[in-house]
């Protein structure tokens, strides 16, 4: 039988491949910012799937489920009242193109869609605003989320972007 304390004390997932990313986000201005300088060359290792004028889609390198992408303007602005129109426009037409994209590659059941401003709000990337765009499905959360606080992710970002990327160029 676990400790008492077993349901309430969060176990450790040791997850070293993470302190390269923390090493150099401490270095880097913004991963956004970066993955905009790469250019369309560098898309494949920066994860973007999709760039439109003045706005880009990039998988989540930490994501919350198969599918998770963020939709990021090419402009470093951290508030909504910064975003022009067009940008506004296009950040919509965006996560609904990805929204069917990834509904005709992945089938979820749902889908999340938000934002975090500012650090209180559980902002990641500080200052450079993003809507974070999360399939869905029933069942998702499962015994080894709930009681291991593990999240099972069934592809590597790897193939995905491959296979978005795929889906995408056919449209």
């Amino acid at each position: 039988m676990p400790p008492s304390s077993y349901a309430t004390t969060p176990g450790i997932l040791w997850a070293p491949w993470r302190g390269a990313y923390l090493r150099q986000s401490s270095r880097r201005q913004c991963i956004f910012c970066d993955a905009v300088k790469r250019g369309p060359r560098g898309d494949r290792a920066s994860q973007v799937v999709y760039r439109g004028r003045e706005v880009f889609a990039i998988l989540n390198r930490y994501p919350y489920n198969n599918g998770h992408l963020m939709i990021v303007p090419y402009r470093h602005v951290g508030q909504l009242h910064q975003v022009r129109a067009s940008e506004h426009q296009e950040l919509w037409e965006v996560i609904t193109l990805m929204t069917e994209q990834l509904t005709g590659l992945l089938h979820p059941q749902g889908f999340n869609i938000g934002v975090n401003m500012g650090r209180a709000a559980g902002a990641g990337i500080r200052g450079h605003l993003h809507f974070h765009l999360v399939p869905r499905w029933f069942g998702d959360t499962n015994f080894i989320t709930t009681t291991g606080r593990t999240k099972v992710i069934s592809e590597s970002l790897k193939e995905l972007h491959r296979r978005l990327t795929a889906r995408l160029a056919s449209r």
